[in-house]
């Protein structure tokens, strides 16, 4: 499904090839032919996890003592991108092994680590991460939901909104508020197993204008009691920093869902142009169809180059929030006008939701929603000026 010619990026090592392989392989063979009727359904079934973890696309860039793979973000962004080119994107891995590990990872205690990280990498815990709430949407200095000393522990009072994986997670991070009064430096990280927390209650999967298949759910807590061993690392106040430092690589991860959305969206077109016949040749040989897709290669290839430069700088450590910003931002906004292209060429039957261009072009539209709007990111970017 490769339509841009671009030259594998400096970062691509042998075993990241090697690994591209093996997941395109797997996904085809215990994914690929079960999409539809997971879209029809309206969820993944959770066995999904399962298959994924003991076919090591999960947490692939955790340590092997963690039962990771002890990869980098590279390995996660080579499974991720196979996700999406297969059409995956509503699957939830890339945030249970890109954005819940790595909290736990960078953050957590050493019992934390050893006790949560092997499970998510097999699958076992299934990982969220709750910051949304009914009210308030990228402003996480404003969340209500509220972590209250008690004895050892603590008692969570909240509502969440707009949760991925919300019907399957059993390990989830909250962000709460454990010093109202402390603004920014009062909201913490805990972590909440679901399978053992009298009081959580998961509200309604929500009905979405795409993603159909992602459980995109609602989360309440009332009262649950939490050990003090929840609280995400030793120190209380630190979950705005935590956040902070994390929304780079999970602006990135979008950028590849985009990338990739792009490169499927081009593969799809050009594949059906040149079957799809009107006035008696085919639609690939009208000069209109040649010039939106020269556009909508050109527009993916240069996407594609920023990304692989980014991913090639988080590698390094280098990656900043404001550069990270622009790939969330400009990928994603590239994105729909690709892809919009792109149905144009399918006539009516892009219309059509048996046609995987539908689906894309309606899943296309939260990438420029979540992991902070768009209109967020122009305003970091503009305060690098």
């Amino acid at each position: 499904m490769d339509a841009l010619n671009v030259p594998r990026p400096s970062w691509m090592t042998e075993d990241l090839v090697l690994l591209e392989e093996q997941a395109r392989r797997c996904i085809g063979d215990e994914f690929a032919p079960h999409v539809d009727r997971w879209h029809e359904a309206g969820m993944y079934e959770r066995d999904v996890w399962s298959k994924a973890g003991a076919a090591g696309l999960l947490c692939a860039s955790m340590p092997e003592e963690y039962g990771g793979s002890g990869g980098s973000f590279a390995h996660e962004a080579v499974i991720n991108r196979e996700f999406s080119l297969a059409g995956f994107d509503d699957f939830g891995a890339p945030l249970h092994s890109g954005i819940v590990a790595p909290y736990i990872l960078h953050y957590g205690t050493a019992e934390q680590k050893q006790r949560w990280l092997p499970k998510l990498a097999t699958g076992e815990l299934v990982g969220a991460i709750a910051m949304t709430e009914p009210g308030t949407g990228s402003d996480l200095q404003g969340v209500r939901t509220k972590a209250e000393k008690s004895g050892n522990g603590y008692v969570l009072n909240g509502a969440k909104t707009f949760i991925t994986n919300g019907q399957h997670a059993n390990l989830v991070i909250v962000v709460a508020k454990t010093d109202p009064a402390a603004g920014s430096k009062g909201v913490s990280l805990l972590v909440v197993e679901t399978d053992d927390a009298p009081g959580f209650r998961r509200g309604r999967k929500l009905k979405k204008l795409g993603m159909d298949s992602a459980d995109t759910s609602e989360l309440f807590f009332d009262d649950v009691k939490l050990p003090s061993t929840s609280l995400l690392g030793t120190e209380e106040g630190q979950g705005f920093y935590q956040l902070m430092k994390e929304l780079p690589q999970e602006r990135l991860i979008v950028a590849v869902h985009a990338v990739a959305m792009m490169e499927r969206a081009l593969a799809l077109t050009v594949d059906y142009v040149k079957q799809r016949k009107a006035f008696g040749k085919a639609i690939i040989e009208f000069q209109n169809s040649q010039f939106e897709l020269a556009a909508c290669k050109t527009d993916t290839t240069i996407a594609k180059v920023f990304l692989d430069h980014c991913i090639g700088l988080h590698v390094e450590g280098k990656l900043d929030t404001v550069t990270a910003s622009m790939a969330k931002y400009r990928l994603t906004d590239t994105l729909a006008t690709v892809i919009d292209r792109c149905l144009q060429l399918f006539g009516g039957y892009g219309y059509m939701d048996e046609y995987p261009i539908s689906r894309l072009y309606r899943d296309a539209r939260v990438l420029r929603i979540y992991a902070g709007t768009n209109e967020i990111m122009k305003l970091l970017i503009a305060r690098s000026l």
